[in-house]
């Protein structure tokens, strides 16, 4: 297909399989949504990433990733914004609540804002960058057939490995959503969950070094 044969296309998909399959911070972004806010807001969450998953995986086809990582500092100006831009979840989610520990459900999001949230979260991720420009030319053959052509095709591959992986884990997370909310201890700390789990993806990125491969 396109040059790239089944064994090609097959040992990329179980790679990419083991890779979705690796705890990391989309895992702690899909699961702390899901339960503090429940399914529904875990399926659209996950929708959201794998759009963002999908123009990072068109830009390094086009090779753009690879021209705007090469602008000095690229890296750590796109790192940091999106360190920011989770800090500032972190804030709106308590903002309006005040900072209390009362039973207080978190407030209902719009499924838009859902979306947007997670697809902003995965594009500000410039190691999600880096992840396909190490992937891609390890199974891309430039003698099979057209460049551009393999890597969409992978790109494909990889956003719905992913996206399947990421269906399961949401659907187990939603389990235990119903079952904390029937908990009223869980009314107090959900929202301070989420603010949690979004600081520590911030503190996370912010930290994570340019040669990291995780």
């Amino acid at each position: 297909m396109l040059g790239l044969t089944t064994d090609r296309l097959a040992l990329f998909a179980l790679a990419s399989l083991v890779l979705a399959a690796t705890p990391g911070p989309v895992w702690l972004y899909l699961i702390s949504r899901t339960l503090a806010q429940g399914r529904r807001a875990g399926y659209f969450s996950m929708f959201g990433v794998a759009a963002g998953l999908s123009l990072h995986a068109t830009f390094a086809a086009f090779g753009l990733t690879i021209g705007l990582l090469a602008v000095p500092y690229a890296f750590d100006a796109i790192k940091l914004a999106g360190a920011a831009y989770l800090l500032w979840l972190a804030y709106t989610t308590v903002r309006g609540a005040g900072f209390t520990f009362q039973p207080q459900p978190l407030d209902p999001v719009r499924d838009r804002v859902l979306l947007r949230q997670a697809f902003v979260a995965a594009v500000v991720n410039p190691k999600v960058a880096m992840f396909y420009l190490s992937l891609f030319p390890q199974f891309v053959d430039p003698t099979a057939g057209p460049v551009l052509a393999q890597s969409l095709l992978l790109g494909a591959i990889q956003v719905s490995t992913a996206a399947l992986m990421d269906v399961a884990l949401v659907t187990v997370a939603g389990a235990l959503a119903a079952w904390f909310a029937q908990r009223p201890l869980w009314l107090q700390l959900q929202r301070w969950f989420l603010v949690s789990a979004f600081g520590v993806l911030a503190v996370w990125l912010a930290s994570t070094p340019r040669n990291n491969s995780n």
